[in-house]
């Protein structure tokens, strides 16, 4: 027959365990605050994709116009191209002649606006 500790025995297992209860937690706490730290970045995450939306509209038009009278205040423009990627951002492309000379423009339009505007010189031989 096993003999069942006493009231002495239970008190010092009572001890042990309450001493080696914090020590047994760390290893947890780690644990526990890794998962804090994947849940919080993975909320982070999902926040800053709602920015990465596919703009399927058409923006072609109002970019080809606002570029247009952008390169207007330089010359007679001549629209090449223009191609819009999926975060809604169109590039136009095109050339301006003056009476002297004609340059190449790029004209990235976005939001509603035009966001950058650049002239090159064309180089001819």
């Amino acid at each position: 027959m096993t003999q069942r500790p006493g009231a002495r025995g239970m008190r010092r297992m009572n001890r042990a365990l309450i001493f080696a209860l914090p020590l047994l937690c760390l290893p947890l706490g780690g644990c526990l605050a890794s998962m804090a730290v994947s849940a919080a970045t993975a909320a982070a995450t999902a926040i800053d994709r709602s920015n990465d939306r596919v703009v399927t509209e058409n923006r072609h038009p109002a970019a080809r116009a606002a570029c247009q009278e952008r390169a207007a205040q330089t010359g007679i423009v001549h629209i090449i191209d223009s191609e819009q990627r999926s975060d809604g951002r169109v590039t136009v492309y095109g050339t301006v002649q003056e009476p002297a000379r004609r340059r190449s423009f790029e004209c990235i339009h976005n939001d509603g606006r035009v966001a950058a505007f650049t002239l090159r010189e064309i180089r001819t031989q």
